[in-house]
């Protein structure tokens, strides 16, 4: 969920071993992403503005530069774009970073048949692709007052 990155901290005194992964993403494709979603109940207000919505993710920016500063080695940065550029590639490189053995199975998450409840349900269900990658530009001037914030 987009506001789970004011746990990090809580998240590691719980589990101190645990490992945690924090897949970022152009801050224009995050915002356009988070404003063509509607949340559930009132959490997520700011997304419905995009002024508010750009100050949010400044937030995050900072809170996770901040993470990283008190919390060295504790965070693993998987960069979105990066992901779908090289989904074996960097899908290899995260799981040797939590320790886990290659399955050849991980590259077809989309075929699995357990339930999602997430905002993303129907994409969890696609091949990766690359299609949303650059999508935000698309919109032009009508995302100026998110670009303007977002510097």
């Amino acid at each position: 969920m987009p506001g789970n990155f004011l746990l990090v901290g809580f998240l590691h005194m719980m589990l101190p071993k645990a490992k945690i992964v924090h897949c970022a993403r152009d801050a224009a494709a995050t915002c356009l992403s988070i404003f063509k979603v509607h949340f559930r109940g009132d959490s997520h207000r700011y997304g419905y503005d995009l002024g508010e919505l750009a100050d949010f993710h400044n937030l995050y920016t900072d809170i996770m530069a901040h993470w990283h500063k008190v919390l060295p080695g504790v965070v693993h940065d998987v960069r979105y774009e990066d992901f779908v550029a090289d989904q074996e590639g960097q899908t290899r490189a995260l799981m040797a970073h939590l320790g886990l053995s290659w399955d050849d199975k991980v590259l077809s998450f989309h075929e699995t048949d357990r339930p999602v409840r997430t905002a993303s349900a129907a994409q969890v269900r696609q091949p990766m692709y690359q299609g949303s990658v650059d999508l935000w530009k698309r919109y032009g001037d009508r995302l100026k007052p998110l670009l303007d914030k977002l510097g």
